[in-house]
């Protein structure tokens, strides 16, 4: 979310155009997810300046971008995570992609069976979703995000996983007060990392230790 129509459109542009790097520089099949997560991102900052010019409402935009937001995102990062990981390390990332299928499942019956409303805030854009468990259902969606990138043996993934969890907080704390909607910028940081990770390949702590000592 950014703070403005022009500023989400400028956004979603931008990562998105991180995104078609990223997937031009896959070299391992395993990849192909997280390299496609930029895209994602930037195709949710496209809807949400379609949000804006709505005025906000309960139209097919509002519902695109809680669709992208929630049953998706905390399915699609443990799973990118995953598939990028050695076979060796996927067993410690089941944990987060367990969260992740359970935590989207409950998010889109949800999504189904309940509207979703946007309210434009000034210089942020307000989501009416509650969902059930909303406790239950953050801890979830943070343990499938942020908690699969930081259980990642690869050092550039925990990287962005403590990039993303930090940057969520702060985030947060702007949206909430309805000062300025930052949550792009976050997005943007997040793509250019994860770019850089599809490019160098995965760096696990030998393989860190290798590039100190060269």
């Amino acid at each position: 979310m950014c703070w403005s129509a022009t500023a989400d459109l400028w956004a979603g542009l931008g990562i998105g155009a991180v995104g078609v790097a990223a997937l031009a520089s896959v070299r391992r099949p395993g990849d192909l997810p997280l390299a496609a997560l930029p895209l994602l991102l930037g195709a949710h900052q496209l809807v949400e300046a379609a949000v804006w010019h709505a005025d906000g409402g309960t139209g097919p935009a509002t519902l695109a971008w809680a669709v992208i937001a929630l049953p998706l995102l905390p399915l699609w990062v443990p799973l990118g995570v995953l598939a990028a990981a050695r076979p060796a390390d996927r067993r410690r990332l089941l944990v987060p992609l367990a969260a992740g299928v359970t935590t989207s499942g409950l998010l889109a019956h949800h999504l189904a069976t309940h509207p979703v409303t946007a309210e434009i805030r000034g210089h942020t854009i307000g989501y009416a979703v509650g969902p059930p468990f909303a406790p239950l259902v953050l801890t979830g969606y943070l343990l499938a995000t942020v908690g699969a990138l930081l259980l990642a043996r690869d050092r550039l993934l925990r990287l962005l996983g403590l990039v993303t969890g930090a940057g969520a907080v702060l985030c947060a704390v702007l949206w909430r007060t309805a000062f300025l909607s930052t949550w792009c910028a976050l997005a943007a940081v997040a793509s250019v990392l994860l770019l850089v990770r599809i490019r160098t390949g995965p760096v696990t702590p030998r393989r860190f230790s290798q590039l100190t000592r060269s």
